[in-house]
């Protein structure tokens, strides 16, 4: 299937990694569109920021309710009793994790996908920096395509533009898409739901600014 020819659907949240990839699709699909998903996160505020950045972009936004992923697992981005692993524990997830969660949405995604006649999927997904999510890996993914072409007899194709690349890379990548600025002050990655530069200390905003400090060094 050729790229340029065809249209895509981005699995966004509104942060780092899937606003870069939007603008990646932008930039390499002739249509793209977006779905967003509530799936109960404590961040809720990341499905109005991805709202904004989606109208900004000039692309569809369609908000899918996956609120039954928070109510079947346990994970301390949907559940305000459980205080957040700063660190990885040994030998196990950090509970940031969340079960089934890109399983969930790639599965949802692709069907809403073969509705609108789309088969290209755009997810942010990174192995290089993938916090110790198991959902995240280029091995889920792949085996993840095929799944879901087999359940619908479908070609989908699930593109993965940060897989192998660390957040240095990725906020280079932005920089080359012309979205640095937009990705630094209006995403949201934070997972104590704050805008831009988030919170700094909890672990997703730990590492963003670790690569961007990384990436701004890189440049001088």
């Amino acid at each position: 299937m050729q790229m340029k020819d065809s249209a895509a659907l981005v699995v966004f949240s509104g942060g780092q990694d899937s606003t870069t990839c939007l603008f990646w699709a932008l930039k390499n699909f002739k249509e793209v569109h977006t779905i967003t998903f509530s799936y109960g996160q404590k961040h809720s505020q990341e499905i109005e920021v991805a709202r904004r950045i989606a109208m900004k972009a000039g692309v569809d936004f369609f908000l899918q309710d996956a609120s039954f992923i928070s109510q079947i697992g346990t994970s301390s981005l949907t559940d305000s009793s459980i205080t957040m692993d700063d660190e990885k524990p040994e030998g196990g997830f950090p509970n940031t994790f969340v079960p089934g969660r890109n399983m969930f949405f790639l599965s949802v995604a692709a069907v809403y996908a073969r509705e609108h006649g789309i088969h290209h999927l755009v997810t942010g997904v990174s192995q290089t920096d993938f916090s110790g999510y198991p959902d995240c890996r280029d091995g889920f993914i792949k085996s993840m395509n095929l799944t879901i072409n087999l359940a619908m007899d479908e070609q989908f194709v699930i593109h993965t533009p940060l897989m192998w690349l660390d957040k240095a890379e990725t906020w280079a990548l932005a920089d080359q898409l012309g979205v640095l600025d937009l990705v630094r002050y209006e995403t949201l990655t934070c997972y104590n739901g704050i805008q831009g530069e988030g919170c700094g200390h909890c672990p997703a905003c730990r590492l963003r600014a670790a690569g961007l400090k990384k990436y701004l060094e890189s440049r001088k």
